[in-house]
């Protein structure tokens, strides 16, 4: 990208995590970056001030916004619509974990808005000027979850299971305007959002054949790649990020 102005890629849930991960790796590769937040204000303002001083001229700029609330996310889409951003990564996510017949419809509903709806309407926004540009990158943060099935994972996978039909339509649709759409799908990564598993955690590793969680910098380089002028002709893809897990079969000795 040298002797070129920067192109923007706005990330959700860009804070900390695996988001914070793809948010450093794509401020290193040149880009300049937006972000939304919904409650790590502070974690946000600074990721984006160390940034900027880490690498001069690239701009990195914290925007709070609540995908679940509608209206918001409404009043976001028409600010940033004819912003000429180059990539979206969406990786905001909410997770609801419940059996399939104890599933509460209201529950499903959120995690379906956030995991979903608003990448949808987002999408829609940025793509105008993506394909008017002959010229864009969307990455969607998936889940294994939605390639196997996993008990109490219904309403989640489900969600994750639209975003992937979601952007294999939308690939085939923007393929020749310039605009590649793909499908990262992690297993289980060493974040906050683990916490919770804790004590499972040594079990849930035996099951993973490289006997490890991935690093949220692992995740990032794929989503990094994705970016990169060799990835151009990568669209439509399903790319497991899994250490091995989706590729075994789920019997145990």
């Amino acid at each position: 990208m040298s002797g070129e102005p920067a192109r923007r890629v706005l990330v959700t849930g860009g804070a900390k995590g695996v988001g914070g991960a793809i948010v450093r790796a794509l401020v290193a590769q040149g880009f300049d970056v937006d972000f939304t937040y919904r409650a790590s204000a502070e974690a946000a303002d600074a990721l984006a001030g160390e940034l900027e001083q880490a690498h001069p001229g690239r701009s990195v700029r914290a925007r709070a916004l609540d995908l679940a609330d509608r209206a918001a996310l409404d009043a976001f889409c028409a600010a940033v619509e004819e912003t000429a951003y180059f990539g979206l990564v969406h990786n905001a996510g909410q997770s609801y974990d419940a059996l399939a017949a104890m599933m509460a419809q209201d529950k499903a509903e959120a995690a379906m808005q956030v995991n979903f709806w608003s990448l949808t309407q987002i999408a829609k926004g940025l793509m105008r000027t993506m394909l008017r540009a002959r010229a864009g990158r969307i990455v969607v943060i998936g889940s294994v979850a939605a390639l196997q099935g996993n008990p109490g994972n219904a309403a989640y996978a489900a969600s994750k299971g639209a975003l992937l039909s979601y952007i294999r339509t939308l690939a085939v649709e923007t393929a020749k305007r310039g605009v590649t759409v793909n499908y990262v799908a992690p297993g289980f990564i060493d974040t906050d959002m683990m916490a919770p598993y804790a004590a499972y955690r040594a079990n849930m590793e035996k099951q993973i054949p490289t006997g490890r969680f991935a690093r949220p910098e692992e995740v990032a380089g794929l989503v990094a790649f994705l970016f990169s002028e060799p990835a151009g002709y990568i669209t439509g893809a399903v790319l497991p990020i899994d250490g091995g897990l989706t590729a075994q079969i789920g019997v145990h000795r």
